[in-house]
C-alpha cells in the first residue's frame, strides 16, 4: 500500500548527474590528449598542471567554450589511467612518470 506517488525527480537528477560527470570527463580526456599531442611526451605532473590551467582559463578551443567546470589534480589523474587502459597513453619504459602520446 502506498499513499505517495513515487517520485521520479530523483531518477532525473541522478540522470543530470552523470551526464555532466561523463561530459567532463570527456573534456578531460580530450584536453590531456590534445596537450600530448603537441607535446609528444611529458611528465605527469606538468599534465596534470596544464590540464588544471587550461580549465581555469577555459581553454577548451573553439567548441568548447561554454564548458566551465571545476577540474582537480584527481579527475585528471583519473582520466590519465582512464586513458592508459585504453591504450591511447602509454608510459616510456625506463621512467614510468613520463607519458606518451
Amino acid at each position: 500500500l502506498r499513499l505517495l506517488p513515487r517520485q521520479t525527480h530523483l531518477r532525473a537528477e541522478t540522470a543530470a548527474a552523470g551526464a555532466a560527470f561523463e561530459r567532463k570527463r570527456n573534456v578531460l580526456c580530450c584536453l590531456i590528449t590534445r596537450i600530448l599531442k603537441a607535446e609528444k611526451q611529458l611528465h605527469v605532473d606538468n599534465l596534470v598542471f596544464r590540464v588544471i590551467d587550461a580549465c581555469q582559463k577555459g581553454g577548451f578551443g573553439p567548441g568548447l567554450q561554454f564548458l566551465s567546470f571545476c577540474c582537480h589534480s584527481v579527475d585528471v589523474l583519473s582520466c590519465v589511467l582512464r586513458l592508459l587502459s585504453q591504450g591511447y597513453l602509454r608510459r616510456q619504459p625506463g621512467r614510468p612518470q613520463v607519458l606518451e602520446y
